[in-house]
């Protein structure tokens, strides 16, 4: 299995591999929690990198661009369950529970949570879930043991209540800076606006008075650039870096590399 398998569809999926992986993940759209059962699992965001071995938990933040890579380590394959906390069950929890918090969350915007009885018992209790997905257990016992979830996280670390049920809008960030540190995931322009708190007429308006050129041109330049960096000075392969730079496939990036150079990116090997 190499693509994760969707134990209550767009809620809790199960990842198993028995050889490396790396996914561009691109745009993470909601808050979600990693139970990681075997293997090493990495996080690379523009601000943290953090890795989980067995019987680590992390929560990672909603509206973000991420890099995951899976890997098998010796004597196991690699395992885990990602369970996506959806903000329509988190303002359920919300009104249910009556919170509203005060102001809004400010921290790091991936945590790995500390162990505690409590939550080693949760994570145990979702290993039988996601390992017999033909059991069809139904969408509701699903969705019972995400709120539990979500209720212990609250227990163990009540700190939480900004980080989960911070329902505002990404605010206007340094478009500049966002840019220059994520222009290598192939997100739609729409969602590049998004992450840095715009419409997408501001973006462009900003993007132009930042840059002088469209998103769209900069972006292609950037990466190509970047390959050209990577091949001449890092002597990396087009075959390993096309995808991290943004490119669907290697004959687009060939292509568009010799369009722009004059030659194709197997001749600078």
């Amino acid at each position: 299995m190499t693509n994760p398998t969707e134990i209550i569809p767009g809620v809790i999926f199960y990842s198993y591999l028995s050889a490396q992986r790396k996914d561009k993940v691109g745009f993470m759209k909601h808050n979600t929690l990693v139970l990681q059962v075997a293997g090493l699992f990495t996080l690379e965001t523009f601000e943290q990198t953090i890795s989980m071995r067995s019987g680590d938990m992390l929560l990672i933040g909603k509206n973000q661009l991420a890099q995951i890579t899976k890997t098998p380590l010796p004597g196991e394959d690699y395992e885990t369950i990602v369970i996506s906390l959806q903000e329509d069950l988190l303002r359920k929890i919300a009104l249910e529970e009556q919170i509203e918090p005060q102001h809004k969350y400010i921290g790091p915007p991936n945590l790995l949570i500390p162990g505690n009885d409590f939550l080693r018992g949760y994570f145990q209790s979702v290993i039988p879930y996601v390992r017999n997905p033909a059991e069809n257990i139904p969408a509701e016992m699903g969705m019972l043991k995400v709120r539990e979830g979500v209720k212990l996280l609250l227990h163990v670390m009540p700190e939480l209540r900004t980080f989960l049920f911070d329902f505002s809008e990404p605010y206007k960030i340094d478009l500049e800076k966002f840019m220059l540190s994520n222009f290598q995931f192939n997100i739609p322009v729409e969602r590049f606006a998004q992450l840095t708190g715009r419409s997408l007429a501001g973006f462009k308006r900003d993007f132009q008075k930042t840059f002088g050129t469209s998103p769209r041109h900069w972006l292609q330049e950037r990466r190509l650039l970047e390959a050209r960096h990577l091949i001449e000075k890092k002597h990396q392969k087009p075959s390993v870096i096309y995808l991290d730079l943004g490119f669907e496939s290697l004959s687009h990036f060939s292509h568009s590399f010799k369009k722009r150079f004059g030659k194709a990116p197997s001749e600078l090997v």
